[in-house]
């Protein structure tokens, strides 16, 4: 991974600069800080994939990225998964969820953010009633609660 910032590039992964001999980047102390942030945080896909499964009752995920295991959907998101996955034969087997903040072709539900309450995130599906509760692990694939969540449901 590579950043350009014009005058030259970064690697990301050993922090090594080329400034393509250029004396007045080297010597920008602001500039130096705005790599380092760059480099110091990690860069998020704009797609994520995850797995969800039937568990004892309501749809969970494991991630092992992120530290998560039969995370359950909770408090209205059952409820939107079935919904979205009811002309998948064997969902509850497991199927494949793709999510963004940004639209992508084929994209199924928009949702949308509603209000944050202890910590998680509602969200309501456009077009549709109901509204489902998201909850603090959202943040483990997003810096802040995004105000639109595109989700698309496929067989595995």
């Amino acid at each position: 991974k590579y950043l350009f910032t014009g005058w030259g590039k970064i690697h990301c992964e050993t922090k090594q600069y080329d400034w393509d001999h250029s004396p007045q980047i080297r010597a920008t102390d602001e500039l130096a800080v705005v790599i380092d942030e760059f480099i110091g945080r990690e860069m998020g896909n704009i797609l994520t994939v995850i797995t969800p499964y039937w568990y004892q009752g309501t749809w969970v995920f494991d991630d092992e990225s992120v530290g998560l295991n039969r995370e359950p959907f909770v408090a209205g998101v059952p409820e939107m998964i079935d919904d979205l996955v009811k002309d998948i034969p064997g969902a509850r087997s497991g199927f494949r969820l793709i999510f963004s903040s940004a639209p992508f072709p084929g994209y199924q539900r928009e949702l949308e953010w509603v209000k944050e309450e202890y910590g998680g995130h509602w969200y309501r599906v456009t077009d549709k009633s109901g509204e489902g509760w998201l909850c603090p692990a959202l943040l483990r694939y997003f810096e802040t609660a995004p105000d639109k969540i595109y989700v698309k449901a496929e067989q595995l």
